[in-house]
């Protein structure tokens, strides 16, 4: 594949198609499903995306449903955060 500039990134493939917003959406949301993330199960930094909504873990091979993007759902996301605010 051609090599791709720092500032496009993943998007670089679309040149100067679709526009600079659309290609920047689509840079952020590739950089994050392309991460690794913590496994729930294991706590290892090893789940991996196998589909749209599909997450693997390397280390312990278990396999769940999430988000499309990301192992982490908007539910988690807020309890977390609700968490933290009752902690202090």
């Amino acid at each position: 594949m051609a090599k791709r500039t720092v500032k496009a990134g993943s998007s670089g493939r679309y040149g100067a198609r679709y526009g600079v917003v659309t290609r920047k959406l689509t840079r952020d949301i590739e950089k994050v499903q392309r991460s690794r993330f913590e496994c729930p199960s294991c706590h290892h930094m090893s789940v991996k995306r196998v589909g749209s909504g599909i997450w693997s873990c390397r280390h312990c091979e278990t396999k769940f449903a999430a988000a499309c993007y990301t192992p982490r759902t908007r539910e988690a996301v807020s309890k977390e955060i609700a968490a933290a605010i009752n902690k202090e």
